[in-house]
């Protein structure tokens, strides 16, 4: 990076945040693009959250990135707080400009964009997609592919009550679209799907596993799985073995990244396979 005292500076907010990709992947395009500029790793408690955002605004910084466990805090704290962000219910990009803070969920970008680089067959406008788990991720996937056009999305949770209630919630303005499924009949409702994601913490490192048989899921379905730790999880690895495309969720992280970016940094960055080489041996 380069810097000068006209620098421009960015970062990601969170508690801990030592863990955070993110500055070594906005590092990464400050450098290939030559940007006078720096993106910063800023461990902030919650009952500073507050006052440190209205720090970073009167410092002179462009804006931050708003990570766990802030991004529904940050919803109350920004000025201005964009629709999507609403329905999603966190924020995870805010923009400081003329003494303002405006607030914006990208994460539902980088889901879709990330399906797009990655999926070329996968055609949003006529998909069947289920949907494993029913918090704040699963949340934003579902928005995502509610305003990419997909018709039809059938969702299921362990806790049938929380897949209700995050339905009920979301099917207004899109009626009829979202279908819960009880947990024990997720291996069923695979015989004609498209997409199949899980954003349930299942399967990780030190979680129980996601006990999914994927016998009669369509050899064409492509399967995602939103986390990148592992990068290939079980469940991606038994989709694979049996010849279906699946995606990682590495891009999602990289592609929810650029509309901040070019917000801060006036310069529209790109998601190459550099970039992910770059980020995952960091």
């Amino acid at each position: 990076m380069i810097l000068t005292g006209k620098a421009r500076l960015a970062g990601v907010v969170g508690w801990p945040i030592s863990h955070s990709k993110s500055p070594r992947l906005h590092g990464y395009w400050l450098d290939k693009l030559a940007i006078d500029g720096a993106y910063l790793p800023l461990a902030i408690e919650s009952n500073n959250f507050e006052n440190s955002l209205n720090g970073l605004k009167n410092a002179g910084f462009q804006g931050v990135n708003v990570t766990v466990p802030h991004k529904e805090a940050a919803l109350k704290y920004c000025d201005e707080v964009d629709p999507l962000a609403f329905r999603i219910g966190a924020v995870n990009t805010i923009v400081f400009k003329n003494g303002r803070s405006y607030g914006s969920n990208t994460d539902a970008y980088g889901f879709i964009e990330n399906l797009r680089q990655n999926s070329e067959n996968l055609e949003f406008s006529t998909a069947k997609v289920v949907v494993l788990g029913a918090g704040g991720a699963a949340r934003g996937v579902i928005v995502a592919l509610q305003d990419a056009g997909v018709p039809e999305i059938l969702l299921v949770n362990r806790t049938k009550s929380r897949s209700e209630a995050l339905a009920a919630d979301l099917s207004i303005g899109h009626e009829g679209n979202i279908q819960v499924v009880d947990w024990e009949k997720r291996s069923e409702i695979l015989s004609d799907v498209n997409l199949l994601v899980n954003t349930t913490s299942l399967g990780m490192a030190g979680q129980p596993p996601l006990e999914l048989d994927l016998s009669d899921l369509p050899l064409n379905a492509v399967v995602t799985d939103i986390v990148y730790a592992p990068l290939i999880t079980p469940l991606l690895e038994l989709a694979r073995s049996r010849g279906n495309p699946i995606v990682d969720g590495l891009g999602m992280l990289l592609h929810q990244a650029r509309p901040g970016f070019e917000a801060w940094f006036s310069q529209k960055p790109e998601v190459t396979s550099a970039l992910r080489e770059f980020v995952l041996n960091g």
